[in-house]
Parts: C-alpha cells; sequence; structure tokens
C-alpha cells in the first residue's frame, strides 16, 4: 500500500489517464504531478523507445534542467540499462556507477522505471535526485504504478486505433 501523497499523485494521475486524448498530455501531466510534489524528485522525465529504432530512447515530457541527453541509445546508461535488463533500477550513489550519463552535477541518486505495453517495454520514466539514497521501497512501488498506468493507457490507445506499438 501506497503513503498517502503517493497514493493521492497515483490516483490524479490515474483518473487524467482515463480522459486523456494523446500520450504527450499524459506524459506532461504525469511529471508535473510527480515533480510539483515530492521535493527530492529533482529532474522527472519519460524517455520512450523510438518507433523507428528500438534501440534508442528519446526524451519526452520532463520537468527540471534542461538536458543534452535527447536521445540514449539502450546499451548506454542507467537509461539504457533498464530497458536492456527490462527492470527498474535504483542507484544510490550516481557516481559510483560507471554507468551513469552525467547530466547535472547536483544528480546524487535516480531511479528509472520501465514502462510496458502489450508485454513489451516501450519506455520509462527517469527521476533524479540532489540527495544520495533518496529513492526506498515506497518510491519503487510509487513509481511503478505509475509506470503501469502509462503502460495501459497506450494500450488502449493502441489498441483504439487497431494498432500495436511497433
Amino acid at each position: 500500500m501506497l503513503n498517502r501523497p503517493f497514493a493521492q499523485i497515483a490516483a490524479e494521475i490515474e483518473e487524467f489517464a482515463r480522459t486523456a486524448t494523446n500520450l504527450v498530455a499524459l506524459e506532461q501531466f504525469t511529471v508535473e504531478r510527480i515533480a510539483g510534489r515530492l521535493p527530492a524528485y529533482d529532474w522527472v522525465g519519460f524517455y520512450m523507445l523510438d518507433p523507428d529504432d528500438r534501440e534508442m530512447l528519446e526524451l519526452g515530457a520532463f520537468v527540471g534542467a534542461p538536458t543534452e541527453h535527447t536521445r540514449i541509445p539502450v546499451s548506454r546508461g542507467i537509461c539504457g540499462a533498464a530497458v536492456a535488463q527490462g527492470e527498474t533500477m535504483v542507484v544510490d550513489d550516481v557516481r559510483a556507477d560507471p554507468r551513469y550519463l552525467a547530466c547535472s552535477m547536483e544528480t546524487k541518486s535516480e531511479i528509472v522505471v520501465p514502462i510496458r505495453a502489450h508485454g513489451r517495454i516501450v519506455g520509462e520514466i527517469d527521476i533524479d535526485s540532489h540527495s544520495a539514497a533518496a529513492f526506498g521501497v515506497e518510491d519503487r512501488a510509487f513509481l511503478e504504478k505509475c509506470a503501469a498506468t502509462v503502460g495501459s493507457f497506450i494500450e488502449k490507445i493502441e489498441s483504439s486505433r487497431g494498432l500495436p506499438w511497433p
């Protein structure tokens, strides 16, 4: 069970997903809700697999400092590792992890949660914190719930179009 702030934000995202008309709107709503209400979440963003190149992640909606990493190969970084390994990655100290692609000197920890639709990874939610070891079990459960909501939305949209995610 999620704590109250996490549960409330997750419920708001689920409610918005019921009426959202496109993925961009859902991504933007999600990053704004998460970043706006969780102070240790200093950078919140989406990376989605490029439909034309499933080995490349593309930056979607985000809140936080601009990043030079607008496209990340699945073979690089913690973001790439989350897709390649198909699991949530929690890094308590990014400077101690050789996979980390430095975006900000202030970032100390990161969590990356894959998004699945139609049984395949289609993207991820990426969160950076200026605090070391900022992400615990509840953060992981909360973000995995958010990722599941986005994945279900993608499935619904693709099914309504009669097309599976590429």
